[in-house]
């Protein structure tokens, strides 16, 4: 892990060097899964996938926003129903439990629509004895990310281990992760964090056909 500054030119050129850095996290572990947080995360765990040979999916999390401040996030929701609550925000913002609840369930159902928009009909990928990437274009809070993580620690029968791998993202966040994963593969965690797009010249957003692109066999 280092901290010098830098910005790649698009999530193509930060996923091909995050992936050499998670095959020399991994060696010689033969069945790898690499599983991209839509959208931008797909687009870096592509090439990840492609450097450690392992087999390409998406896992989708939903931010639950505040409903007047949509980028703070009161927690993150998976399309089964795994949640993760930020709890400094929930007792800062005061809602009633009921409310509390219809923002999870609106972001509930939000995943699980962008889930059959990206996935179609293929079948869940196999978890069982797998070592499972998990891959994002850089990480804040880390909300979403420990969604999926500890969504993959409840799977029956459970993936041998799990990694999370983001470009860049604030210490704070990558040692909060090292505590529900096995390994966090990080390339840079600069002393003053404002924004994941900052890193990026090219920050485009990633569309849904993009992203079915990207998983097609």
């Amino acid at each position: 892990m280092r901290s010098r500054g830098r910005v790649w030119r698009d999530r193509r050129e930060a996923g091909e060097q995050l992936g050499a850095a998670v095959q020399e996290q991994l060696r010689d572990i033969g069945d790898v899964l690499v599983l991209g947080l839509p959208r931008g995360g797909v687009a870096v765990a592509a090439p990840v996938a492609a450097a450690v040979g392992g087999e390409l999916d998406v896992l989708v999390v939903r931010k639950a926003g505040v409903p007047w401040q949509p980028e703070l996030a009161l927690g993150a929701v998976t399309a089964s129903g795994h949640r993760v609550v930020n709890r400094e925000v929930a007792r800062r913002i005061r809602l009633a439990p009921g409310e509390v609840e219809t923002i999870f369930r609106d972001a509930q159902e939000a995943a699980r629509e962008r889930e059959r928009r990206l996935r179609g009909e293929r079948p869940p990928p196999r978890l069982a004895g797998r070592t499972v990437v998990l891959v994002d274009d850089g990480i804040a809070t880390g909300a979403t990310m420990r969604a999926a993580a500890e969504l993959l620690a409840t799977a029956e029968p459970p993936p041998s281990s799990v990694l999370v791998a983001v470009p860049v993202g604030p210490r704070s966040t990558v040692d909060q992760l090292a505590n529900v994963v096995d390994a966090v593969v990080v390339l840079e965690m600069p002393a003053t964090f404002n924004a994941v797009g900052e890193w990026y010249d090219d920050f485009t957003q990633v569309e849904d056909a993009d992203v079915r692109a990207l998983l097609a066999p």
